[in-house]
């Protein structure tokens, strides 16, 4: 989902080298040279790693969907550009989550080597986010293997970690990792939770204070987040949740959900029932993390575009609102897609879902 919350924009040249894309996301672009990231974090180190504080940083983001978690970047229509950073800092986001989908990149035998290319894209992106004073956080996403077979996939997970987390362990603290996006299907809390524990200690060998984003089962519903348990001494983690309720709302007509046709048309117009049913879901998080003791990040919320306009910017502020008064961060799904609140087409914002994300007086 997308979106970030407003923090300190450095003030930064852009120059685009790049040709206009008036085809959409999807148009191939020359990759622009990287950008060095900074070597210090502009903040003191206790309060970086402090997680409630950088939570707090996190604030209002986006996500940059449907690029690098894509089979093949572009191959959804979506090619990340440098402009896209600019925009998103300029908007006012705090932050970008940037999905991932490593299983595509990395051999499937052991020691399961993750493509330098691929690698040096990531960085490229990373570094485009640092360099303009937006949070980073990095996941593995799509590894749909997992899902269905967790046993089999378990060495490979812990691979990909120990390099990804050995890569970046001198990135400043604004870059956070996120073990696995939406754990789903066989991957069940008996089996997730002591596979979440072993993916922490690989990455604790390299990053010992690094904040890291960890979710629960279930697609990272909320009504799984009982089911959660994480290390009891591990207090550097931020404790993520989705949030796509109700779903023949924010789903309807989607191609990728079964029976989602006869949805079109769903309006959500904010009344009393509809608005008590989001506050009680979000007071059962709220509740989990005062008696747990751990910050919460709305990783993802959005609407799909077959979703009248209208209604969609109206859940999305309820949405937005909702996780701020309890002192959630939250990052919008997603950028410049299907849910998308930039329309790269007309490189314009789509400005009901920016207004509904960033009003002008929050």
């Amino acid at each position: 989902m997308l979106k970030t919350h407003k923090g300190t924009i450095l003030m930064t040249i852009l120059t685009l080298s790049l040709a206009l894309c008036t085809g959409g996301c999807s148009r191939a672009t020359a990759t622009p040279s990287p950008v060095p990231i900074p070597t210090s974090t502009s903040i003191p180190a206790s309060q970086a790693a402090d997680p409630f504080e950088q939570n707090r940083r996190l604030g209002r983001g986006v996500n940059l969907g449907n690029a690098l978690e894509a089979p093949s970047e572009g191959e959804w229509g979506v090619t990340l550009r440098e402009e896209y950073f600019q925009l998103i800092a300029d908007a006012g986001f705090d932050a970008v989550r940037i999905p991932i989908r490593w299983s595509a990149h990395a051999a499937s035998a052991p020691p399961y080597t993750i493509d330098p290319s691929f690698f040096e894209r990531v960085d490229w992106a990373v570094n485009q986010a640092l360099s303009r004073g937006l949070l980073a956080v990095v996941n593995v996403h799509h590894y749909e293997e997992i899902f269905q077979n967790p046993a089999q996939h378990r060495e490979r997970l812990l691979a990909l970690w120990e390099q990804i987390a050995g890569h970046y362990q001198d990135y400043p603290p604004d870059l956070l990792f996120e073990i696995l996006n939406e754990p789903n299907t066989a991957l069940t809390a008996n089996v997730w939770n002591p596979l979440l524990a072993d993916a922490l200690r690989v990455v604790r060998r390299t990053n010992p204070d690094r904040n890291v984003v960890v979710s629960s089962t279930e697609w990272s519903g909320v009504h799984a987040l009982g089911y959660l348990q994480l290390p009891d001494d591990d207090r550097h983690l931020i404790v993520t949740v989705h949030y796509y309720l109700p779903f023949q709302f924010t789903h309807q007509g989607a191609e990728w959900v079964s029976g989602s046709e006869p949805w079109l048309g769903t309006t959500w117009s904010g009344t009393p029932a509809e608005k008590q049913a989001v506050a009680d879901d979000f007071e059962r998080v709220a509740a989990w993390a005062e008696e747990h003791d751990r910050p919460v990040y709305l990783g993802e919320f959005g609407a799909y575009s077959k979703a009248d306009l209208e209604s969609r910017a109206l859940w999305t502020d309820f949405i937005a609102r909702q996780a701020e008064q309890r002192g959630f961060s939250w990052a919008y799904w997603e950028f410049c897609a299907g849910f998308g609140v930039y329309n790269p087409s007309t490189r314009q914002w789509n400005e009901p879902l920016l207004t509904a994300l960033l009003p002008p007086n929050p």
